[in-house]
């Protein structure tokens, strides 16, 4: 097991009815003024957003509000949401949505935090932010685990490029975690989050790393509650303990708890940011379960015993029945079956993502054949263009 840092200081307040405890929350912050940071017309049609109001000025505090943030939340909102909050003497946010509502949310605090930088820096690695407004979230949707992550990822649509950046400073003050507030989310929506939830321990999992006994059980667990509460959401959106367990995986899948002890590498979200930067209207959850089936063919043989452990713990094989490889595949046709089931894609066909777009995605991803992706099959532009090939 390798050193590690690890430092998750979010407050969560989980459960029936929390949200209505929003301006207790954040007046312990004692703010001079709060932005409210959402998407659409959901938060508004829901009755949410109202709630809220009302809750915040029960206790005094003074907001501005500014919607839409869309799925793959966009650069130049985040930048108005900057002009706006300096203008206005916002030193709180409060993002009421998912994974995009927080992730800009989170850009919007930096950058007002530190004005004499450009936000964007952040996610390109050209600078790291200094601070960070003190900020808070109501979830309404499992996926993302932003809620709890140190990470937020902006699209910049003038260059078609999807960077996320890691820092503390991402990291909210405290999350409202209120099942029931997810009992409207889609069906297809609900799928989405549950392969992002899924993917975050998943990668984590084949990250370079030996010697993982606890974390690997914690990881192993947080994949079977995943998958087991998946479909009983799927079938049953209503029921508060599956959409409670998957939003709690949720928090816990991305908030570095399961990749104590070894590298972070999400390889397979990398190849989705691409896909999703050039094609904004895929959700990102359906476009790494397009994808991930064809990268774990691609690379299981570079460490067998590895997989070998996965599909035993996650999909039940039995290899005194098969083969180390036949059982192998055999789970990752499972897990492809599954995504299946819960009315996901398992080809970018399927997300009408264009054949002859496939080189561009491989170049983009490998920084113009520059760049190799880490692991325990490295990934350099060849590789990277035959999984895009496999999975179309």
């Amino acid at each position: 097991m390798d050193n590690f840092y690890y430092h998750t200081p979010t407050k969560i307040y989980f459960g029936k009815g929390e949200e209505n405890n929003v301006g207790k929350y954040v007046k312990e912050y004692s703010p001079r003024k709060v932005l409210l940071h959402y998407g659409g017309s959901s938060a508004k049609k829901s009755g949410l957003l109202d709630k809220v109001k009302h809750l915040l000025d029960e206790e005094g505090i003074s907001y501005i509000e500014l919607g839409g943030v869309r799925p793959n939340p966009e650069l130049p909102l985040v930048r108005e949401g900057i002009k706006l909050c300096i203008a206005e003497g916002v030193d709180f946010v409060l993002a009421i949505g998912g994974g995009s509502f927080i992730d800009s949310a989170k850009a919007i605090a930096n950058g007002v935090a530190n004005p004499e930088d450009d936000v964007w820096d952040y996610h390109i690695g050209n600078k790291k932010p200094c601070k960070s407004l003190k900020k808070g979230c109501i979830l309404t949707l499992s996926a993302a685990g932003s809620e709890m992550s140190d990470s937020s990822v902006i699209t910049n649509p003038e260059t078609k490029v999807k960077k996320g950046f890691n820092s503390d400073f991402n990291r909210m003050d405290f999350s409202i975690l209120n099942p029931e507030l997810t009992y409207t989310v889609n069906k297809y929506q609900t799928a989405c989050g549950i392969v992002d939830i899924g993917m975050h321990t998943i990668e984590r999992y084949f990250a370079k790393g030996e010697d993982m006994a606890l974390t690997d059980a914690l990881a192993e667990a947080i994949i079977n509650t995943t998958f087991k509460f998946g479909k009983v959401v799927i079938d049953n959106p209503t029921d508060y303990d599956g959409r409670a367990n998957i939003m709690w995986a949720s928090s816990l899948s991305h908030n570095g708890l399961t990749h104590c002890g070894k590298p972070f590498l999400l390889t397979v979200h990398q190849l989705e940011h691409e896909v999703s930067a050039l094609y904004p209207e895929v959700a990102h959850g359906a476009g790494l379960a397009a994808l991930w089936c064809h990268w774990a063919r691609y690379v299981y043989k570079a460490n067998l015993p590895r997989w070998k452990q996965y599909a035993e713990r996650i999909w039940n094989i039995d290899f005194s029945k098969c083969g180390i490889e036949e059982g192998i595949l055999e789970a990752i046709n499972r897990q492809e079956q599954y995504y299946q089931d819960i009315g996901m894609p398992i080809r970018l066909r399927e997300l009408d993502v264009k054949k002859e777009d496939l080189e561009y995605l491989a170049l983009h991803t490998s920084k113009n054949k520059t760049r190799i992706i880490p692991g325990y099959k490295p990934l350099g532009y060849e590789e990277v263009l035959d999984i895009f090939v496999n999975a179309y």
